[in-house]
């Protein structure tokens, strides 16, 4: 007794905590009762979490629990409805991730009080099969296409013809829901209420059932059911528009249009409530809008659809065969005398074990039953069966094959957007060759430049040396100074020309003739053509010590000084003449060919460099 009052107590804080928050949300300043009604019960959905749960896990709840084999008036125990509601939102939570869990036991004991007091208020504690499925497809989430079926199901006859007594049964219980949220003067029930729907229809089936209840205005006593769900599908909506009364500069949700007021829109809070500024007037015919559209887009549909000679409207469901299918055929399944005698001694112990227990005994013999029919069953059906499940695995192959194709489309569209999009890439990051090889030439073009830097160096100290020997030559002309024999033959010898000894015959090499010119002249007098003008300059050399040699036999031979004297200018005007034409003739040549050759290199080393930017490029 304790126990059930304070388990009576716990329900009604859960109650008032439930209406409570809802206060809160201030739904009640709504001015028109069927959002007022909707956003109620949508508030109620989501407090339970019952909008991550569509028509299709409930249908399963309820065939876990055996209800989809109970009559519609059966009874449910509280404790039976709680066990319901369990395997609902157990069911959830295991869809879910696990960042995303939910609190099962808050979420069942606020709809199961939530479910009490809309349709237990005297506190029986017992609710019908029926009041349980109607109302969890009502408030549930999912698309309404699918609820409405699912209703239709629970109210029609075999033959696929609506019952006008089960609709009516449908409504008188449905529409408690708007009472539990203190709506029921706005959305109460009638005996007028069932034929106001279908007035002139005598027979209902379920093309015209859907057709009615989806249309547009749908039924007076259940306009708040579509529009329940409107308000979920525009939730996040999003409109770049600026409210003409509390100048938001964007809307989420609905948002209306006066078709007064030039360009007077209002967002769904301002609207509800009745706001309104200048000239416009709650009076004035506002249109809902349940999406944004740029004026291009806009212009765009209303040319095609001015444009398209067919209408372009579609059915607002999609139309379904008269006749429902053809249900099972359940005669075969018979229970095992074991199974019967399991189930009778479950029964007879009934007394002392939790009614959940015996409805899991009962599941296990349900499903012995089955497994024994099964293995009983003549296969009669057996090759139309085959042959439809071969037609379905074929059709299931050529859609996976068409998928296959398609994906690999998509792929390769992917890779030629992305290398149509991305920079062409850089030769030499494809080609370390070329890379290293460019690297080469550049190593060689500057190694090239820092040698000709170093010849031109050693071309300006040959032409030092040259004036030096031009020096020499013209001191020893008509106007120098007279010497003694000895003396003449002592003077040094510039370093480009060397002799041993006046008298000896020349018989050095011609490394040791340039032994005093710099490495690079060296180079250079060393190559090809240009050996002719250095025999030439070594023979002129020769020739002046020869000269020389008989300029002392004459002056120990007893001839004047005059005579001497004359000979000796005579000899060194020729010679020296002579060695002047080729030092002369040996500098121009010299630096012709360094020139040429030197440049020529260059420009070829230059040329491959460009040729390699351009095949990098």
């Amino acid at each position: 007794m304790i126990e059930d009052c304070r388990r009576s107590s716990d329900n009604m804080a859960d109650r008032r905590q439930l209406f409570v928050e809802m206060r809160a949300q201030d739904l009640d300043s709504i001015r028109l009762s069927t959002y007022r009604t909707a956003c109620k019960l949508r508030f109620v959905q989501k407090k339970c979490n019952l909008h991550l749960v569509d028509i299709w896990n409930v249908i399963e709840a309820f065939r876990e629990n055996g209800l989809n084999a109970m009559d519609l008036n059966a009874e449910l125990t509280v404790a039976r409805l709680e066990v319901v509601l369990s395997t609902i939102f157990y069911q959830l939570n295991k869809r879910m991730p696990t960042t995303h869990q939910i609190n099962v036991d808050q979420c069942i004991s606020l709809l199961l009080n939530f479910l009490l007091a809309a349709y237990d208020p005297e506190g029986h504690g017992k609710i019908s099969v029926f009041v349980v499925k109607m109302t969890l497809a009502t408030i549930c989430g999912g698309k309404i296409l699918d609820k409405l079926r699912y209703i239709f199901s629970q109210i029609s006859d075999s033959a696929g013809i609506m019952v006008y007594s089960q609709f009516d049964q449908f409504l008188r219980e449905v529409l408690k829901l708007p009472m539990a949220v203190f709506e029921g003067p706005s959305f109460g029930y009638s005996e007028q209420a069932a034929r106001t729907c279908f007035p002139q229809q005598k027979k209902v089936s379920l093309n015209t059932f859907l057709d009615t209840l989806m249309s547009d205005p749908p039924p007076q006593c259940l306009v708040w059911l579509p529009l329940m769900h409107r308000l979920a599908n525009v939730e996040n909506v999003f409109h770049p528009v600026e409210c003409s009364y509390c100048h938001t500069e964007s809307m989420m949700g609905f948002r209306y249009r006066c078709q007064q007021c030039h360009n007077y829109q209002l967002c769904q809070d301002c609207f509800w409530r009745g706001h309104a500024s200048g000239s416009h007037s709650n009076q004035h015919q506002m249109k809902e809008y349940t999406s944004w559209k740029s004026p291009a887009k806009k212009l765009s549909h209303a040319l095609s659809k001015s444009l398209s000679c067919a209408s372009s409207r579609e059915p607002l469901h999609p139309m379904f065969p008269e006749m429902p299918d053809k249900p099972l055929n359940l005669a075969h399944i018979f229970l095992t005398p074991v199974c019967i005698f399991f189930i009778i001694s479950l029964l007879e112990s009934s007394n002392h074990q939790d009614e959940e227990h015996s409805l899991i005994a009962r599941y296990a013999a349900r499903l012995a039953a089955d497994a024994a029919a099964q293995q009983q069953r003549v296969p009669t059906d057996l090759p139309c069966s085959l042959d439809a499940n071969k037609q379905q695995r074929q059709l299931i192959a050529e859609l996976e094959s068409k998928n296959r194709e398609i994906l690999q489309e998509i792929q390769r569209l992917r890779l030629q957007h992305e290398e149509a999009s991305q920079p062409p890439p850089d030769r030499g990051q494809q080609n370390p060759t070329l890379l290293a090889e460019l690297r080469l030439l550049r190593q060689r073009k500057d190694e090239l430049e820092q040698r000709m830097s170093t010849l031109q160096e050693s071309r300006r100290e040959l032409m030092v040396q040259l004036e030096q020997l031009m020096m020499l030559l013209k001191t020893q002309g008509p106007g120098s100074p007279r010497s003694s024999p000895s003396h003449t033959i002592s003077r040094p010898i510039p370093t480009p020309i060397h002799s041993d000894s006046a008298g000896t015959t020349p018989t050095h090499t011609p490394q040791d003739s340039l032994m005093g010119v710099g490495g690079d002249v060296q180079e250079a007098f060393a190559q090809g053509p240009r050996r002719n003008l250095r025999n030439d300059l070594l023979i002129a050399a020769d020739s002046i010590t020869n000269t020389m040699s008989s300029l002392v036999k004459e002056l120990n031979s007893g001839k004047t000084e005059q005579q001497i004297n004359k000979i000796c200018m005579e000899y060194v005007k020729d010679k020296s003449k002579f060695l002047c034409i080729k030092f002369t003739e040996l500098q121009r040549n010299y630096r012709t060919t360094l020139k040429k050759t030197e440049n020529c290199r260059y420009f070829v080393y230059a040329a491959k460099i460009d040729w390699y930017k351009k095949q990098m490029e």
